[in-house]
């Protein structure tokens, strides 16, 4: 069952917001719902996200030698090397 909803946002949102639908060839209530929907889902009782099927395949691919070094301490590193190429 749909629900209408009365929202309050400032008018320039709004015409960026349906300009951005119109060239996606949804309506911007679609794109709301579908917003609203992704929130709801990361927020569920048991706040696991759905991931795709590829992410799932990657999930433990990669290992870290050094057990003392964070995921964040990884990435900035792997960072730093693809820039300085």
């Amino acid at each position: 069952m749909q629900t209408k909803l009365t929202l309050t946002v400032e008018q320039d949102v709004i015409k960026n917001a349906k300009e951005y639908a119109k060239t996606q060839e949804r309506s911007l209530s679609n794109i709301v719902e579908e917003y609203l929907k992704s929130l709801a889902t990361i927020r569920s009782k048991d706040k696991k996200t759905k991931f795709s099927k590829i992410v799932r395949e990657l999930k433990g691919s990669v290992k870290d030698p050094d057990k003392n070094r964070s995921y964040k301490d990884m990435l900035q590193e792997a960072l730093i090397e693809k820039h300085l190429r």
